[in-house]
C-alpha cells in the first residue's frame, strides 16, 4: 500500500513512519509547512512548525530511507485554523485549533491531495486506533490513556478513517521513545510540542490583542454590578478563575469565575463556581465517525468536552440541526465553541461544536 506519512519533526511521527516502512508499505514522508514566517529554532517556540522541526523530519526520513517532501500549506492553515481561531474568540467562543487542524488540514487538504496523487492512505503519529467494525472502520481510544488523542480526531468521517493509519495506537509513549533510540532516530528524546503551535510564546491573550486590538469593557457580577474592567472579551473563557482583574471582592469572600462572555456589549459576567454548572447543551455541525445515531431515541454514551478531560455519562439526541446532549451529573466549564465528542465505550461515535448550554442552576 502506498502511504503518505505526515512527519512533524517529533518522535511520534518519526516512529509511526518507521513502523509503516517495517510493515512493508511504500512510504513517502511529508512535512507540513504551516507557518509563513516560522521560528528558526524550537527554543522559545512551543509548537511543531519551526525550521528545526522540518530539518528533524528530513533527518528521520533519511534514516528510514524514504522519499521526503515539504508541502507549503501556510495559506490554507491561516485561513482554516488561525483565522477561525481569532474569529471564534472575537465572538465569545472557545475554539480548539488542534481539532480544526485535523479536520481541515491533515484529513482534508492533505488526505485529498494524497489520494489525488495515488496514495492509498495517510499515516500519522496520533495516539488513536482504527478498528474494523461491522459497519466499516471505527475510531477508538488509544491504549495509552495519558496520550489518547481520539478527542481531537473526533471530526473524522468513516470515509476519512478508511484512509487513515495510526501505528502508535496500541503503544505507550515510553515505548515509543525507546524504540526511536533503537532505530537510531535523533528525535528520540526531543521534547513534545505543547500548547498552540502558531502561538510561539504561549501568550494567547497577547496574540489575540495584536489581531483584534484593545476593546475595553466591564466585568460585572450576576446582578449587573461593575466589579472590574478588561481590555477585550477575547481574553476570557467560560470557567476562568485567574486573571479576572476584579477590584471588588465577593461578599462571601469566595473566588469568582467567568460565567458569560458578551462581545457585543463588551461585557464579561462573573459569579460563584456553582453557577457554572450545566446539565445540557446543544451542539451544531455534527460529524459522525460512521452512521449517525438513530433520531428516534436518545443514545446512552460518554461525553467529553476537553482534549484531556474525563468522559462523563450522558444521553445524546440527534436533532435536525445538530445534537442535544444531557449530562447525568451537572458539569462545569462547558463553553460554546468547544467540541463535544461522544463515545460508546472506547469507540468515537461523533462530535459537534457546542453552540449553547443550559444552566443546571436555573433548570
Amino acid at each position: 500500500m502506498r502511504v503518505l506519512a505526515a512527519m512533524s519533526g517529533g518522535v511520534d511521527s518519526a516512529v509511526a513512519a518507521a513502523r509503516l516502512v517495517e510493515a512493508g508499505h511504500d512510504v513517502t514522508g511529508v512535512h507540513l509547512a504551516l507557518s509563513s514566517n516560522p521560528q528558526s529554532f524550537r527554543t522559545g517556540a512551543r509548537g511543531c512548525c519551526t525550521i528545526e522541526d522540518s530539518r528533524d523530519a528530513r533527518r528521520a526520513a533519511d534514516v528510514l530511507g524514504i522519499p521526503f517532501y515539504v508541502w507549503d500549506l501556510a495559506e490554507r492553515f491561516r485561513a482554516d485554523v488561525v483565522d477561525d481561531f481569532v474569529a471564534e474568540y472575537a465572538a465569545g467562543r472557545t475554539p480548539n485549533p488542534c481539532l480544526r487542524c485535523n479536520e481541515k488540514i491533515k484529513f482534508a487538504a492533505v488526505l485529498d491531495r494524497a489520494l489525488a496523487l495515488g496514495f492509498d492512505a495517510v499515516g500519522t503519529g496520533h495516539y488513536a486506533r482504527v478498528v474494523a467494525g461491522p459497519a466499516g472502520p471505527e475510531l477508538h481510544r488509544a491504549a495509552d490513556p495519558e496520550k489518547d488523542q481520539s478527542y481531537v480526531l473526533g471530526v473524522l468521517t468513516a470515509a476519512q478513517l478508511s484512509h487513515a493509519l495510526f501505528p502508535l495506537g496500541d503503544t505507550v509513549k515510553a515505548e515509543v521513545r525507546d524504540e526511536a533510540e533503537r532505530r537510531g532516530l535523533a528525535v528520540a528524546r526531543k521534547p513534545d510540542s505543547h500548547d498552540i503551535c502558531f502561538i510561539a510564546d504561549g501568550d494567547t491573550a497577547g496574540f489575540l490583542r495584536e489581531r483584534l486590538g484593545s476593546e475595553p469593557g466591564e466585568v460585572v457580577d450576576a446582578d449587573g454590578a461593575v466589579v472590574g474592567t478588561h481590555e477585550g472579551t477575547y481574553g476570557f473563557t467560560i470557567g476562568q478563575r485567574k486573571g479576572l482583574r476584579i477590584g471588588t471582592p465577593a461578599a462571601d469572600g469566595k473566588p469568582r469565575y467567568v460565567l458569560d462572555i458578551s462581545p457585543v456589549d463588551r461585557r464579561v459576567t462573573v459569579g460563584p463556581r456553582e453557577a457554572l454548572a450545566v446539565d445540557a447543551l446543544t451542539g451544531v455541525a455534527p460529524r459522525w465517525c460512521g452512521a449517525p445515531p438513530p433520531a428516534s431515541s436518545p443514545l446512552s454514551c460518554l461525553a467529553q468536552f476537553r482534549a484531556h478531560g474525563t468522559p462523563v455519562p450522558a444521553a445524546a439526541t440527534v436533532l435536525p440541526s445538530g445534537v442535544e446532549v444531557t449530562f447525568e451529573t451537572a458539569q462545569e466549564g462547558v463553553a460554546p465553541g468547544q467540541a463535544i465528542v461522544l463515545y460508546d465505550g472506547t469507540r468515537v461515535v461523533g462530535s459537534a461544536t457546542i453552540d449553547r448550554t443550559r444552566s443546571a442552576v436555573s433548570a
